[in-house]
């Protein structure tokens, strides 16, 4: 059993969520009536997910592995193995304020860990287990880690990562390197007492995570959230996705980045859900839905990835699809949208967020969608659009802001060591997202594109998003980026790289197929002038790294089409 600290934001924390679920289909009432609880001291693993889980026995964690092994915790049994694994680590020598890289796969020590790094006011610094020794040096030095804990199968790539950090190994640590010498073994969480006493009190301003960001365009920031700006922030996204006391939720996302704490950690336990794992090394749709249904998964949540490769088998195999279905990650394209709304007859609703954030702007349960739009602000969240010349709010198109008057708590302290940074980011009363949207009469936002991708050609604004979700609507294309590429006369024309859907080949008849589609679906300004194939560069997290891509197309390439050489 725990014994919790008296936080103090336990009431308020409920009665905030408790007024979102009463409106869960009325945005204007929970838009309007919706205030941010705002505690002093607040610790969401001991006072929220601790007092929920007192004598609770519904499942909080399912998760199904390839090979149709399982596991299940129920709240009253991971409130009790957090303690335990918490107690171990504080005899380890973690404390709070300590820094804790955890590189683990969905698998049941990782959302161990994470409750037990919170009742320890330990930072937990999140990492995907796809990172190289070089990503791992950064973590470790930019965040000043003191501990980690990491997949046996993953030790081996610490040995060029110099520190004097604690090492623990959750696995066979024969599976590492040499039997992982100098790693302490996870299994003697297993000797820790299940009572544990905080050894102080967690204000809402202590940091909680430090999430480096995906580096598309840079080296990758280091973003610190508290102890309220995730667990409570994420009562806007517990909103959006439309989850509910005993719900399952699936949310397809790595480990180590923002969305799995969001969708797999936050928003699904703020709603006393369940959540849901299905791991696979190779993704296979049908499997994918046989275990949805065999769950009885009631939301699902999929990057747009994911989406388009499941369109690509036989929905129908899902026998009984859930309620509420989202995506996130990157703006979804209509034509998937269309495909699920014919076949699951749900409507997938878009959101938009960063890892500096919850959910912004979303598409929320039982209100009326338009065909590319991202939806309205979410409650406690004021979104405005701030003019490209002036600054000024109140633009039809701008950069996308929140207003910090209003105090949003689902918004990051900063960007850790580095004030100059976190004061751009947030200069003249507004946090800058740094992506681009349009707002029409009646509140909807759709998304242009990021300031940096947007770009022109002879004088008028070019989207790269329009322009990718219009090649996409080809049955040839699996995936599509679109950059400027230099032009004497224009400027800059708009360049695709594209990604072949499987039966189709790259050549010129292929080239000449898409520049005419582009010729039917585009105007004329905005039409496709040179076409590349070939696999899209990425970051580790999947999202596509234009600065590359640019920087080949202003190069030059002999492999790139051109619309002039097919009239």
């Amino acid at each position: 059993m725990t014994v919790t600290e008296t936080g103090g934001g336990t009431e308020a924390f409920r009665a905030a969520r408790d007024f979102l679920l009463r409106h869960r289909e009325d945005y204007a009432a929970a838009y309007e009536g919706f205030a941010w609880p705002r505690p002093e001291r607040f610790n969401w693993a001991l006072d929220w997910f601790d007092a929920i889980a007192e004598g609770n026995d519904r499942t909080a964690l399912h998760i199904v592995e390839e090979d149709g092994s399982e596991a299940r915790l129920t709240f009253a049994e991971l409130a009790r193995r957090s303690a335990r694994a918490a107690n171990w680590l504080r005899g380890l020598g973690v404390a709070a304020g300590d820094r804790i890289v955890v590189m683990l796969g969905n698998q049941t020590e990782l959302w161990e860990v994470a409750l037990a790094a919170m009742k320890l006011r330990a930072v937990v610094i999140p990492a995907t287990p796809l990172l190289g020794a070089a990503d791992l040096r950064d973590r470790i030095e930019r965040g000043r880690a003191r501990h980690v804990v990491v997949r046996a199968e993953d030790t081996a790539k610490f040995a060029d990562v110099p520190g004097d950090y604690t090492r623990i190994v959750v696995g066979d640590p024969a599976a590492g390197s040499s039997g992982a010498p100098g790693w302490i073994s996870y299994d003697g969480v297993d000797t820790a007492p299940d009572d544990f006493a905080p050894d102080g009190v967690t204000l809402a301003t202590d940091p909680l995570m430090l999430y480096f960001t995906s580096g598309t365009t840079a080296r990758p920031k280091l973003v610190e959230h508290t102890h309220v700006s995730y667990p409570v922030g994420h009562l806007a996204t517990m909103y959006w996705i439309g989850l509910k006391p005993g719900d399952v939720h699936l949310n397809i996302s790595s480990p180590g980045w923002a969305k799995h704490a969001w969708s797999n950690l936050f928003a699904p336990w703020n709603a006393e859900a369940t959540v849901f794992i299905h791991n696979y090394t190779r993704f296979d749709a049908g499997r994918l839905m046989r275990e949805m249904d065999r769950a009885g998964v009631t939301s699902f949540c999929a990057p747009p990835t994911v989406w388009r490769m499941l369109i690509q088998a036989d929905l129908t195999q899902l026998k009984t699809p859930p309620r509420e279905v989202v995506a996130a990650g990157e703006p979804l394209n209509p034509e998937v949208i269309e495909r699920v709304r014919s076949d699951w007859g749900v409507t997938i609703r878009d959101g938009f967020g960063q890892t500096e954030t919850a959910v912004q702007v979303a598409n929320t349960p039982g209100q009326p969608l338009k065909p590319g739009s991202m939806g309205r602000p979410t409650p406690g969240f004021r979104v405005v659009l701030l003019d490209a010349v002036t600054g000024e709010p109140g633009a039809e198109e701008g950069e996308v802001a929140l207003d910090l008057s209003a105090a949003p708590v689902g918004l990051m302290a900063g960007y850790h060591g580095d004030p100059e940074r976190t004061a751009e980011a947030m200069a003249g009363g507004f946090y800058r997202t740094g992506d681009i949207g349009a707002r029409d009469a009646d509140g909807y936002l759709t998304y242009v594109g990021r300031s940096d991708d947007v770009f022109k050609a002879s004088d008028y604004k070019i989207s790269p998003f329009e322009l990718e979700s219009a090649l996409l609507e080809h049955d040839a294309v699996a995936e599509a980026a679109v950059v400027p590429a230099p032009d004497p006369v224009r400027l800059a024309v708009p360049k695709a790289y594209v990604v072949l859907a499987e039966g189709y080949a790259p050549g010129p008849d292929t080239a000449k197929v898409l520049f005419e589609h582009s010729r039917a679906v585009l105007a004329p300004y905005k039409r496709l002038r040179r076409l590349e194939f070939g696999a899209l560069p990425k970051t580790v997290s999947g999202k596509i790294r234009r600065i590359e891509l640019r920087e080949a197309t202003a190069k030059g390439s002999d492999a790139e089409y051109r619309e002039e050489d097919f009239r």
